[in-house]
């Protein structure tokens, strides 16, 4: 990952996972904070219960086992890592952010797991008790909540180091060696990716760039009409705009306008639907219409501009 992209910064881990990034944190640099759902603060604790295969293990190099009612393939080299880790001594020189996240009624991983951990961790250091979730978090809400939570502490974290990678004005798009055509996409403290379908060779990953510029015209639309609203104290239901783009022929588009003529081969066409909750009388629907040809980026979009474009290396960059 730090060769072809960028080394991690958060490493999340769920039972036994939770006990391989304890395990490996130290070794990762780049690695700001970690988050562990589960864990066991003793790998042997999790070994034991899959004690009646180690021989078949060993005689196999691995073998399928039931945790928690799941089925998961261990293999030998597993084993014999975990074995070696002494995951206290890894916890108490973890020297980063800790969340400590498990269910107090877990039947596979005990509660008091999640003691230990917290226990020989160092400060900042965070314990979320998941009230009521099984260890698999098989209830949508549970991992739903794991995640919204995990997501929050970890905001701080990430919006640091996207500070340090686009801390101008500038929207920063760069390739990520994955795939021919993704890329992530840095606006302020906001991460996005962009791809394009797999039919064309990408990975599907993130909307193609045009998908983005309807997006930008539809945002833009809603919230120009929403501005309207308040400004002339107008009720106006939510406002929804669906925006599609294609590429026609110019002699053939009836309802391009002015931006078809005397052109010849094919232009760019944006059809953008306003949608109203509750009933709109036809006064307001022209006046929606008029509204929406004002936004910002409608008017980019009809106008030409420019585009002045130059190459930096990037030690240059700012």
């Amino acid at each position: 990952m730090r060769r072809s992209f960028a080394a991690p910064s958060i490493l999340i881990g769920h039972s036994l996972g939770g006990a391989a990034v304890l395990a490996v944190a130290d070794e990762i640099p780049e690695v700001q904070a970690v988050a562990t759902i589960g864990a066991p603060s003793d790998v042997g604790h999790v070994l034991a219960q899959f004690s009646s295969h180690v021989d078949e293990i060993n005689e196999n190099g691995e073998a399928e086992v039931a945790l928690a009612g799941r089925n998961f393939t261990i293999r030998r080299e597993f084993i014999e890592d975990a074995t070696r880790q002494k995951l206290e001594d890894k916890v108490s020189k973890l020297g980063r952010a800790l969340l400590v996240m498990h269910s107090p009624i877990d039947q596979t991983v005990g509660v008091e797991n999640a003691s230990q951990i917290f226990k020989a961790a160092k400060h900042p250091k965070s314990f979320v008790s998941l009230d009521k979730a099984d260890h698999l978090l098989s209830r949508e809400a549970d991992a739903r909540y794991v995640a919204d939570i995990i997501a929050a502490w970890a905001g701080r974290f990430v919006e640091q180091e996207m500070a340090v990678d686009a801390g101008h004005d500038a929207v920063v798009v760069s390739e990520t060696g994955l795939g021919r055509f993704q890329n992530t996409v840095l606006a302020g403290r906001h991460q996005l990716l962009a791809d394009e379908p797999t039919s064309v060779g990408g990975l599907d990953t993130g909307p193609t760039p045009y998908d983005y510029l309807s997006a930008a015209l539809g945002a833009c639309t809603a919230m120009t009409l929403r501005m309207y609203a308040s400004h002339k104290k107008q009720a106006l239901g939510l406002v929804t705009v669906a925006v599609s783009h294609g590429k026609v022929a110019a002699d053939h588009c009836s309802d391009c306008g002015e931006a078809a003529n005397g052109r010849g081969g094919k232009i760019d066409r944006f059809e953008r639907v306003i949608s109203v909750e509750g009933e709109i009388d036809e006064g307001l629907r022209d006046k929606l219409i008029e509204i929406a040809g004002k936004c910002p980026v409608h008017r980019t979009l009809e106008h030409e501009s420019a585009v002045v474009t130059r190459v930096v290396g990037r030690e240059e960059v700012a």
